[in-house]
């Protein structure tokens, strides 16, 4: 912005030391340094605020685009759940025309497990020794 080389500086020195003279120079060099650390703290909240405010605008870029997102989600459900209802409706119209005609019976089920093969020989009494080898001793 400015472009002070150190001979300007020495020459901006011998100026100030003329118009101001040598017992007021330290003041007005402390108030000159004291105005210059007011202007860096507001320059650095300047800067904080400035990246606060970036942030924000990113997390407002995020926030819509997760609400895109969801709301993308949302249709892809809603037509699933459309095209689900749609079949089962299909389904019970096949179901309901075949019921006229001749009546539709559901796989029964079991209401307990089967037993396997060895199991089933056990609880029968059918082990290879007769049964007899169960608690004698």
């Amino acid at each position: 912005m400015f472009d002070l080389t150190s001979s300007k500086l020495l020459i901006l020195a011998v100026v100030a030391l003329i118009v101001v003279g040598p017992k007021d120079l330290p003041i007005l060099l402390r108030t000159i340094g004291k105005y210059l650390g007011l202007m860096r703290q507001q320059a650095a909240e300047f800067r904080r605020h400035f990246d606060e405010a970036v942030r924000d605008a990113e997390l407002g870029d995020l926030k819509r685009e997760f609400d895109s997102v969801a709301n993308e989600v949302r249709a892809t459900m809603q037509a699933g759940s459309r095209a689900i209802d749609q079949e089962l409706q299909s389904v019970d119209k096949v179901a309901n025309g075949v019921g006229t005609g001749a009546s539709v019976s559901a796989a029964p089920t079991p209401s307990r497990p089967a037993l396997s093969s060895e199991a089933a020989q056990s609880s029968a009494g059918g082990d290879a020794d007769g049964g007899a080898g169960r608690g004698a001793a």
